[in-house]
């Protein structure tokens, strides 16, 4: 990867981070904005998903972040992120937030749209890991033992 590619990746993947984070503290603390009878009750889900939503979330974004996490378990945290933002612009769509506000829907598929290009520079970016790795052993088993 170019410095390029990996300012890109940590760019959009921070983003989205930072807007699950935004999201963790809005159903935990600040939980009357910006409906007044809260977000979960307005879209009508049930509190108890609520908490586990707010741990998938929170799983989600150490798995990003952490260096050392196995692959498959960051393709977990992209795709459980990918289903929540759709998700969220089908719900707000359906409760007819967009008469509010276009931004309550437009804003979820903004932020898929950030999710889809971090994981693409994820998947760059571990390509390139993988081609390093066959590169440092196939030099490893041709090296000559006095070497």
């Amino acid at each position: 990867m170019t410095k390029r590619d990996r300012i890109v990746y940590w760019t959009t993947t921070g983003i989205v981070c930072a807007v699950m984070v935004f999201s963790i503290l809005n159903f935990t603390v600040f939980d009357h904005f910006p409906f007044p009878e809260g977000g979960f009750v307005h879209l009508g889900l049930p509190n108890y998903f609520k908490v586990e939503l707010t741990i998938a979330k929170i799983l989600g974004v150490s798995a990003l972040l952490i260096p050392g996490v196995p692959a498959k378990i960051k393709e977990f945290a992209y795709f459980g992120f990918g289903i929540t933002l759709l998700s969220a612009a089908i719900a707000h769509s359906s409760r007819g937030d967009a008469s509010i506000s276009i931004l309550f829907v437009l804003d979820p598929l903004i932020f898929f749209a950030l999710l889809t290009v971090s994981y693409f520079y994820f998947i760059a970016r571990r390509g390139d890991a993988a081609r390093s790795a066959a590169r440092d052993s196939r030099a490893r088993t041709t090296t000559p033992a006095g070497a």
